[in-house]
């Protein structure tokens, strides 16, 4: 016995969900710290431009104080001294700018740029934010000239390459989330496993099941997730409840109809056992091979319809009736001769049905042994087989003594025999029965009605036409 991997659906959930945040918040994290350092790159761009739009609109005596103050361009004011050394944004960061007239004349000057003592390269004149490295320090550097004044304005600002803005926005972005996933793996699991209650309430009923008890599983409320489950295995109970009731009634079948026959067996072979007489004793050993006959007879139909009851999957063909039907009459020829009845077999030789041949002898050798059996002596026995646009129809009609309108609607219940059946003392009762299991699988429809001249039994199958280009085999 194979054993079965255990895993939990609900673990590998949380898990799934659990993983799947936190690859989000992985993206998520990155995508923001990346935004916010462009953000902050950005600022300080801004803040170079305004800076310089600024300083050209101012004269020449302002430009020379503020040169020898210096432009403070640090990020956060709030403490007087930085809490974090590596934290540069709150360390006093000076700008340095230059301001030259139309001529290119000094107007005012950051003794600081002065003291670089470094000409402007090519790259600096173009207006535009640039960054620039002078020893181990870099730069921002922008310049900008004015078309009203004709003044030129150079400005540059040491980067600020210790910002905790960026890691700021990220940390803040990271921490509730650090504090989130354990939170949310706690309600996932909680979650989870209320939602599965409804499986907890299916297993626990299918538990409860047995061949006494397989009523249809209960849920309520049945989510629309397990619904199909749900209707599925009430429908394998189904299936199961009617194939231990068709067990249970072949059982019961086989021991009711064969205990009569067995008797039979058993008395004539005490009579041959007892008889003196040669003659006496030959007759009981025919009736006890008649009886035995009689047996393999009804054994074999009730495995048949067993068989047809548990509806097994049987390959189909193209069939011509009329061809079976001509097999059928030769094979029952000699009962039919026992009896002196005429059997006449007329219609269409090359109508089709879509059926398996061997139980379509079945059917109809049923329906010509019954008609054979149930007739006067020197009766007669039509056989036709006739087409039309949607069915292929076979009709067995006979003149002999027929059931009365009350029975014939009981004729393909199993074991029913009529009342001149009865009397007759033959058959088992279940040649009708597997006629109509045969027709139903094939989805033919049966007929019951009044035979030759309004008398006997006329049984008429109508199966559905083949198609003209279903004539293959095929699997139902």
């Amino acid at each position: 016995m194979t054993r079965m991997r255990s895993t939990s659906i609900r673990r590998r959930l949380m898990w799934l969900i659990l993983v799947s945040v936190g690859a989000v918040w992985a993206v998520m994290f990155a995508w923001s710290f990346s935004n916010a350092t462009r953000e902050v790159d950005e600022w300080d761009d801004a803040r170079l431009v305004q800076l310089a739009h600024l300083l050209v609109e101012l004269d020449g005596h302002n430009l020379t104080r503020l040169a020898a103050t210096g432009v403070d361009v640090r990020n956060e004011y709030t403490r007087a001294s930085p809490a974090v050394d590596d934290d540069s944004d709150a360390t006093p960061r000076y700008a340095l700018f230059d301001v030259r007239d139309a001529a290119g004349r000094v107007i005012a000057e950051s003794p600081g740029l002065a003291a670089m003592n470094r000409p402007i390269e090519p790259g600096e004149a173009a207006e535009g934010v640039h960054r620039l490295t002078v020893g181990a320090q870099m730069w921002l550097a922008y310049a900008l000239r004015d078309s009203a004044t004709g003044r030129t304005v150079r400005v540059l600002e040491p980067a600020n390459v210790r910002s905790d803005l960026s890691t700021g926005v990220a940390s803040r972005i990271a921490r509730p989330i650090v504090v989130a996933l354990p939170v949310l793996a706690l309600l996932v699991w909680f979650s989870v496993g209320h939602s599965f209650k409804p499986l907890s309430a299916i297993s626990k009923a299918v538990r409860a099941r047995d061949g006494r008890n397989l009523e249809p599983i209960q849920v309520n409320p049945a989510p629309a997730e397990v619904r199909p489950l749900v209707e599925a295995i009430n429908q394998l109970l189904a299936r199961l409840q009617l194939s231990i009731m068709r067990e249970r009634a072949f059982t019961a079948d086989a021991a009711h109809e064969l205990k009569t026959p067995l008797a039979a067996i058993k008395v004539q072979a005490q009579v041959a056992l007892a008889a003196q007489d040669n003659a006496q004793q030959r007759q009981a050993m025919q009736r006890v091979v008649q009886g035995v006959d009689r047996s393999a007879h009804l054994a074999e139909q009730l495995l048949l319809l067993a068989r047809l009851d548990e509806r097994e999957t049987i390959t189909t063909s193209a069939v011509r009736l009329h061809e079976v039907a001509n097999e059928a009459v030769a094979f029952r020829a000699p009962h039919a001769e026992e009896k002196s009845m005429a059997v006449m077999l007329a219609g269409d030789r090359d109508a089709e049905v879509y059926a398996d041949r061997a139980l379509a002898r079945t059917l109809i050798d049923n329906l010509l042994d019954n008609a054979i059996k149930y007739g006067d002596v020197g009766g007669r026995v039509h056989i036709s087989v006739l087409a039309d646009a949607q069915t292929v129809s076979v009709t067995v009609s006979d003149n002999g003594p027929g059931v009365s309108d009350e029975e014939r609607a009981r004729l393909t219940d199993r074991f029913f025999r009529g009342s001149t059946a009865s009397a007759s003392g033959n058959g088992s009762g279940l040649g009708l029965s597997i006629v109509a299991r045969i027709a139903a699988h094939f989805n033919a429809q049966i007929h019951i009605g009044s035979g030759i001249g309004r008398r006997g039994l006329a049984v008429q199958i109508a199966f559905p036409r083949v198609p003209a280009m279903g004539s293959g085999e095929a699997a139902r």
